[in-house]
């Protein structure tokens, strides 16, 4: 039994796969097609998600990254199909950070880790992807249609999913309630506002962050582009100047 996961039902064919024990609350999300199955992000690695699919379905599996960071691949290493942005190819076979800043990123808060978790054989996933995506690309998983959408700012190659018949928007790092980051080196708050000005066209019925809380209202869009619009006006939209705090989410530059 696999009590590290919480599975939760977002529709007949779309579930999302928490972490909610580890201070990132992240989320994965299994998107079930006629053919195969879409699952966007791996999450933490500390944990088999590859399990919680097999519980939830028996279709192939197509692996699709927002963005190469350590805490949207931890699982890659349970899947063989796995597609990535153009961009960001070759951060998955040489990640651009040291492994002890990531292991201590992961136990920076208190959390209830598993006891099979050992955190001294923790390892970045590496490997070679089989599909490499870029922007406006459809993913057909048998009646069900997911366009890839670059939004990068979070980081270069970052890109949302938006599920075409339903509307959901899988917004990664981009949108959710809490610090977005845009303040490290391979991150650029005027790509990240101009992602948000590009999702914002979009006719979206939910969005699904890969963080915190799960449930959130699509106005969140609207916000967040304002938020950057009057820091842009400000002359402050460039890196260095700090946090910035707002009713449901902060932005930190």
């Amino acid at each position: 039994m696999n009590d590290w996961f919480t599975i939760e039902k977002i529709d007949d064919m779309t579930y999302a796969i928490s972490e909610y024990k580890h201070w990132e609350k992240f989320h994965s999300y299994l998107l079930l097609g006629r053919d195969q199955a879409l699952l966007i992000d791996t999450g933490l690695g500390i944990s088999n998600i590859k399990q919680i699919v097999d519980e939830i379905t028996n279709l192939p599996i197509l692996v699709a990254t927002t963005h190469i960071h350590w805490d949207h691949i931890g699982g890659h290493k349970y899947f063989d199909n796995i597609a990535v942005y153009y961009l960001e190819k070759e951060w998955l076979s040489n990640f651009p950070i040291p492994l002890t800043v990531v292991m201590n990123n992961l136990l920076k808060e208190p959390c209830e880790l598993p006891e099979s978790f050992d955190i001294n054989k923790y390892e970045i996933y590496k490997g070679d992807p089989n599909i490499i995506l870029n922007d406006n690309d459809m993913i057909d998983i048998g009646n069900r249609k997911i366009q890839v959408i670059h939004t990068p700012g979070h980081s270069p190659g970052h890109i949302c999913f938006y599920d075409i018949e339903s509307k959901y928007l899988f917004t990664g790092d981009l949108i959710y309630e809490g610090k977005l980051d845009a303040y490290y080196p391979t991150t650029c708050p005027l790509d990240f506002k101009n992602s948000i000005v590009k999702v914002r066209k979009l006719n979206i019925n939910k969005i699904l962050p890969a963080h915190y809380k799960l449930n959130i209202d699509t106005h969140l869009v609207d916000e967040i582009g304002k938020a950057f619009k009057d820091l842009e006006k400000k002359g402050k939209l460039n890196q260095g100047h700090g946090i910035y705090k707002y009713d449901k989410f902060s932005i930190h530059i």
